[in-house]
């Protein structure tokens, strides 16, 4: 049986190291743990690698966070996966940052990119693995302020616990994995 990991990103260097862009790091910590490297697919950057001796996909979508729904079922549909062999990592503004939290089904709580999955896989049962990115202080309910947040890259103080919520983020999935593995037998 094989997974897949889907680290919820946008496309391009400019977009890199914005806080919008936690699951697509912590798909990069995964990688390098599982000694693999990624190369395209269906316009997608797909990795492939065994942990417990099951296929992993991860995988990085090429498309903007609002409307990632539909690219991520097409290129999971070529890989032969279903919603319940995928475990989503993505960033969360309501976790404080660093917090991780691993959820196996729910609403998309106002994440654009889930809200998109969920419509296009057509259910809310979705595994996942949340990132802290922490809300601005100033931003109250003003999506403007929200959005500059989401897409600003992180100060140099705070990158320890980015790294480290990578990681966790990283274990934590791998974790699903294990689970998914466990319950089969």
């Amino acid at each position: 049986m094989a997974h897949g990991i889907v680290g919820l990103g946008n496309p391009g260097p400019e977009y890199r190291d914005t806080r919008h862009n936690m699951g697509a790091r912590a798909l990069d910590v995964l990688a390098k743990r599982l000694k693999v490297r990624f190369q395209r697919v269906g316009g997608h950057l797909v990795a492939q690698g065994k942990w417990r001796h099951e296929v992993v996909y991860l995988v990085k979508p090429q498309c903007f966070m609002n409307a990632m729904g539909p690219p991520v079922k097409r290129v999971t549909r070529r890989l032969k996966l279903g919603a319940n062999e995928l475990i989503f990592v993505y960033d969360d503004l309501d976790l404080p940052l660093g917090r991780v939290r691993v959820r196996l089904k729910g609403s998309a709580g106002g994440h654009n990119g889930m809200r998109s999955l969920i419509a296009s896989f057509g259910t809310d049962q979705l595994r996942r693995v949340k990132v802290g990115i922490g809300r601005p202080a100033s931003a109250g309910p003003d999506r403007e302020a929200i959005v500059d947040h989401v897409l600003s890259a992180f100060s140099p103080d705070e990158l320890p616990k980015v790294d480290a919520a990578c990681v966790e983020a990283a274990t934590q999935a791998l974790k699903l994995i294990e689970t998914h593995i466990t319950r089969r037998f």
